[in-house]
């Protein structure tokens, strides 16, 4: 789920009428109103619109929604960061933010592939193993446990030691094995790792994370999301199920021909969004037969956005085309930046697309 950024230096009043903003516009049914709750607001994920829209809402949940829109749990922790924290401390890297000197000790262990002195330290700490550290404002990497530092994601270093694997297995075999949330969220960011794979061990870190219990199934979104697809199909190869969700990303088209008539409404939109993102043209030409409303934002990832949004970042000439004539309105701004899909395009040098889907006809050449 995407998040904002605070500013360098926040003003309570700012984000207080940040959340009046939001009740006026909940109010009005707006439907970026209504994503922005779906996302944020815990009481309402998996909601329609219409059900969104006929909840009443207070201004306490508008700033629930607004804390957790800048990755704070609540609004009481929003406002004490912001009473006495420097916002500048979100800039920094994960470990850097970490107090506590021994859990930071073991980071740096950890991140050399220094295995004996890693198993020693925790030897002589052996509550480590078992202990989260508080990272506020950020969209995941909230509460991490050691073994969720083992993917390098978020990016930190911009390098993992080519003994990951063991360096996992010292701190599984320490007890983070039996922590089944940490050890499947440690799966989810070893898969969805842009440095495990360059690093040469994702696969190695996907492997032995599965041996100790990892779900793979629950893993497989993010590296459809960020496009990591060799590590998408070794959580197949693991045993994780072929969803819609996945065969729309990969470019199975028959699979999600097979697929798509009985998966839910959230997944067949979240289908759509990635096999547009992707520039797999024939999946998306299989889903917007089957109905997949071209207009619907999607509840997860990329969420504050379109099908249409993720073809024009990518440049798809072709699918958002195809997504145009089935209906997609190209005047839609995403939830988190305000942007239309031409915006989008423009953001990443796509200025040809862009200038067509501001145009009157939205007639694209790809």
């Amino acid at each position: 789920m995407p998040t904002r950024r605070l500013p360098a230096q926040p003003s309570l009043a700012h984000l207080k009428h940040q959340a009046k903003d939001l009740l006026k516009a909940h109010r009005a049914r707006g439907l970026q109103a209504l994503q922005r709750l779906r996302e944020f607001h815990p009481h309402m994920r998996g909601r329609s619109d219409e059900e969104i829209a006929a909840v009443p809402l207070s201004l306490a949940d508008a700033q629930l929604a607004i804390a957790r829109e800048y990755g704070f749990a609540s609004w009481s922790k929003l406002k004490a960061f912001v009473d006495h924290e420097d916002a500048r401390v979100l800039d920094l890297p994960a470990h850097e933010r970490v107090g506590d000197a021994e859990f930071r000790r073991a980071i740096d262990l950890m991140d050399a592939g220094h295995v004996e002195a890693l198993r020693e330290h925790l030897r002589r700490h052996p509550e480590l193993i078992s202990r989260r550290v508080a990272l506020p404002g950020g969209n995941y990497f909230r509460h991490p446990s050691l073994l969720e530092f083992i993917a390098e994601n978020p990016t930190r270093n911009g390098t993992l030691p080519q003994n990951a694997a063991d360096v996992a297995r010292v701190l599984l075999e320490a007890g983070a094995r039996e922590d089944r949330e940490a050890l499947d969220s440690a799966l989810d960011l070893a898969a969805s790792s842009r440095v495990a794979r360059e690093s040469g061990v994702q696969h190695e870190l996907i492997d032995v994370l599965c041996e100790y219990g990892a779900d793979p199934n629950g893993a497989l979104r993010s590296p459809l999301l960020y496009g990591e697809f060799d590590a998408a199909e070794r959580l197949l190869q693991r045993g994780a199920n072929l969803t819609l969700i996945a065969a729309a990303a990969l470019g199975r088209t028959d699979d999600v021909r097979r697929l798509a008539g009985a998966a839910s409404d959230e997944d067949r939109r979240f289908a759509l969004a990635l096999a547009a993102q992707h520039g797999r043209a024939e999946a998306v030409r299989v889903l917007l037969q089957a109905g997949v409303n071209p207009n619907g934002f999607t509840n997860g990832g990329h969420s504050h956005a379109t099908a249409l949004h993720q073809a024009a970042l990518a440049g798809h000439a072709d699918i958002a085309q195809m997504l145009l004539d089935a209906g997609a309105r190209a005047d839609v701004r995403d939830v988190l930046f305000g942007g239309t899909p031409a915006d989008w395009a423009k953001h990443n040098g796509h200025d040809a697309l862009s200038n067509a889907l501001r145009g009157p006809e939205h007639t694209l050449e790809s």
